[in-house]
């Protein structure tokens, strides 16, 4: 296969079904990835990854400098993947680095930098002494820092992708675990296919990793560590193995010799693990080791005798088998141990900012119900009244970028830590979906929340799917004006491609009027959180129906209908929601043209996981979709459908956030409305009277005045502009619309100035 160039090359590496021992059934498949077929090794994939993600978020410029220490392949796949990119490239390393690859970093043309001394915490801690001063000399430097970088692990999900293009299901995946980002990474894509994987993880005694005392003269190479790395997913390791070096090198040179692949001692390793677990495999077992560096590194040592007799392998012993350990059995020769599930499991739950109608807090406080410690990534904590009071845990940070947050996350969340990654605010849905690919955490693709996001890429894609929507034109300048009146036509309604809460959302009914409102559209540069806007409006064919929004939700790209809700909307020029009632009152056939519209419209975006509130018009030509929400329902909606079903869906998006099954069962059969205060002028809110009263009408459940005598009130033209609401519950629709209206008699709002 032909590539553009040396960086598009890398990955793609053979997949090869290894001969194994003769007594193993014909139908236990034992595969290994081999990953030292790439130019240097399995770390050209993380290299190519880091430093692409580092120049698509701004971390890293055109031509700026990367640095990183390390002495074997991660030092070649950077200084492959910058030098081709056009970055000067710096490795610092020590004087341990084997002359074959510190002539391979001075051809690739980068600067090596090989300390003279260790200091302190010996070789490592001189090494990043000078990276750090390498870092203050070079203004602009990136360090891919794979220890800690999500990016690592991010890099193996082609790789996961790459094995189930080749085999479609995979039972078991054999690993090592150095820095942890390729078996973390590879299980964690897997698992997203295939929930029911085995991870076996590979360590050496020695290590630290998986709880061993460190010893700092092991002689492995590319495995093991003395500290614990960020990157490694300890929760997502079913069962560890570790080998001493007699054992490791023994392995490494029977690959040699039985399968005619010349490794390095990691391969080894995995080798003979993928044995054992063989031996143990059930009939029809297909397991896949990853194989991640050649031989040639290795040529005076492992495959060595004057090595071996000089450091006495041959003394150390060395077992035929594993013998199995409880977790935390300090070893000597190759043992496993069995993790188990319940001590695997993470518990924090990152919420990038939030919602401010209290649904926010509220999820912070079912976080908690769910036994997870929620963290709330905001810039400004003030904005969340009682969220100090949930406990949760609050990082003042940057959001308005997402390499700000990947910053205020990476360095302060060890990857094992983290269960999920959600929002409650409709502006930061998209990052959060590109934080959870980062991260390897459910989410809906990147792609498919942008398009839902962005109003105008959206349309382009229904109508593309062939998805029933009204008539519309994307116009990103005055100019384009014209044009787009005469194929949408009068009246016609004029919004934001991307803003929330009916904001800027005006019919017209001249093109004056379209005019001017395109301009005021287009003028606006930030929305209300400060987040820069498209900058694109939208005119949509003004459509006559009524309106009603599908609250779907999707697992594994399966969406599940939990309702339909009635809305009242003003009929303009502004569109603002006055009442919903749950469930909808809909003759079926009506129904299931709307869930299958929906299911439709979630299916072209490409929406895979979680909520999704969907406003649809059901016109005389059958249901149009006004828009797709790729989040939960506004408007109190989770609470009706609580109130009539008792599933509680914000629940249900935290347990999707975090990767558990969602529980969308009814166990009720009732129905819930809720009709919001607005002022009918212009002036001051100088009371809302009646709310005790109102309080009191049977079936009212919950009554909220929001807004505060002397606020500044309008007749509304946005969600922003509503001053409370009235909830109430009963046996039917009918029963509820009398609530709502009795407790509406008895409400007045007084404004002065009106």
């Amino acid at each position: 296969m032909p590539y553009q160039s040396i960086v598009d090359a890398i990955g793609h590496t053979p997949l090869v079904r290894l001969v194994m021992d003769p007594g193993l059934p014909d139908s236990v498949e034992v595969y290994a990835k081999l990953e030292l077929q790439n130019l240097y090794g399995m770390k050209d994939r993380v290299a190519r990854h880091s430093i692409l993600e580092a120049r698509r978020t701004g971390e890293l410029a055109e031509g700026a400098p990367i640095i990183e220490s390390s002495s074997g392949t991660m030092a070649l796949g950077v200084a492959l993947v910058g030098a081709r990119l056009g970055h000067p490239v710096h490795i610092v390393t020590d004087p341990r680095i084997d002359p074959t690859t510190h002539a391979k970093l001075r051809a690739l043309g980068c600067r090596v930098h090989v300390v003279g001394a260790m200091t302190g915490a010996g070789w490592q801690s001189a090494r990043l002494e000078r990276l750090e001063e390498l870092i203050r000399e070079l203004p602009g430097a990136f360090w891919p820092r794979q220890y800690s970088n999500p990016d690592n692990p991010g890099a193996y999900r082609f790789l996961a992708d790459e094995i189930l293009a080749d085999l479609g299901s995979v039972d078991v995946l054999v690993g090592s675990v150095g820095s942890g980002g390729s078996l973390s990474g590879s299980a964690r894509a897997l698992r997203r296919s295939l929930p029911g994987l085995r991870v076996v993880a590979v360590d050496c005694v020695g290590s630290v990793v998986f709880g061993q005392p460190d010893n700092p003269g092991r002689l492995q190479g590319g495995l093991g560590n003395s500290l614990i790395p960020a990157n490694l997913d300890r929760g997502l390791v079913d069962e560890i193995h570790w080998l001493n070096d007699r054992e490791a090198f023994e392995a490494t040179r029977d690959l040699a010799r039985e399968q005619q692949i010349f490794a390095g001692n990691t391969s080894g390793s995995v080798y003979r693990v993928l044995h054992d677990v063989a031996r143990r495999a059930a009939p029809g077992t297909r397991i896949v080791g990853i194989f991640p560096d050649r031989g040639d590194r290795y040529a005076d040592n492992v495959y060595s005798d004057a090595y071996w007799a000089e450091r006495s392998l041959a003394a150390l012993p060395s077992a035929a088998e594993p013998a199995e350990v409880s977790p935390g059995t300090e070893v000597a020769t190759w043992s496993y141990a069995v993790q188990r599930p319940a001590a695997r499991r993470p518990r924090t739950l990152l919420f990038v900012e939030a919602n401010t109608s209290g649904t926010g807090v509220l999820a912070l406080e079912l976080a908690r119900r769910l036994d997870l410690e929620p963290v709330l990534l905001t810039d400004a904590p003030e904005r969340y009244a009682g969220a100090p009071e949930t406990g949760c845990e609050i990082v003042r940070c940057d959001t308005s970028t997402e390499r700000a947050l990947r910053e205020a996350i990476s360095g302060r969340f060890p990857r094992d830590r983290i269960a999920g990654i959600t929002t409650t605010s409709d502006f930061y849905v998209p990052v959060v979906s590109r934080l959870a690919e980062w991260l390897g955490l459910p989410g809906n693709p990147p792609r498919a929340t942008a398009a839902a996001r962005n109003k105008a890429t959206a349309r382009g894609l229904l109508e593309a799917a062939g998805v029933g929507q009204p008539g519309y034109a994307v116009v990103r300048s005055a100019a384009e004006v014209a044009e787009a009146v005469d194929r949408v036509g009068l009246p016609c309604v004029v919004k934001p491609a991307d803003d929330s809460g009916s904001n800027d959302v005006l019919l017209c009914r001249s093109r004056a009027e379209v005019l001017a409102h395109v301009e005021r559209v287009l003028a606006v540069e930030v929305n209300v959180r400060g987040l820069p806007t498209a900058r694109t409006a939208l005119l949509e064919e003004y459509v006559e129906g009524p309106e009603y929004s599908v609250e779907m939700f999707s697992t594994g790209a399966v969406h599940v209908c939990v309702g339909i809700t009635a809305k009242t909307v003003s009929e303009g020029p502004h569109f603002v929601e006055r009442q919903h009632v749950f469930p909808a009152p809909l003759a079926e056939a009506d129904a299931d043209a709307l869930r299958a519209t929906t299911a439709a419209a979630l299916a072209a975006l490409g929406i895979e996981t979680g909520p999704t509130h969907t406003e649809v018009r059901l016109s005389a030509r059958g249901p149009l979709v006004v828009e797709v929400n790729p989040r939960l329902a506004g408007g109190m909606i989770p609470e009706l459908i609580r109130l009539a079903t008792g599933v509680e869906l914000l629940e249900q998006q935290l347990r999707a956030a975090c990767g558990l099954a969602p529980e969308l069962d009814a166990v009720r059969d009732a129905a819930a409305g809720i009709r919001f205060l607005a002022a009918d002028g212009d002036g001051v809110l100088a009371s809302v009277d009646g709310v005790d009263e109102a309080r009191r009408v049977p079936g009212v459940e919950q009554l909220r005045i929001t807004a505060a005598a002397g606020r500044a009130v309008r007749a509304p033209r946005n969600a922003y502009d509503r001053l409370g609401h009235v909830i109430a519950a009963g046996d039917a629709q009918e029963s509820v619309l009398k609530s709502l209206d009795e407790a509406g008699r008895l409400l007045a709002v007084r404004v002065a100035g009106s």
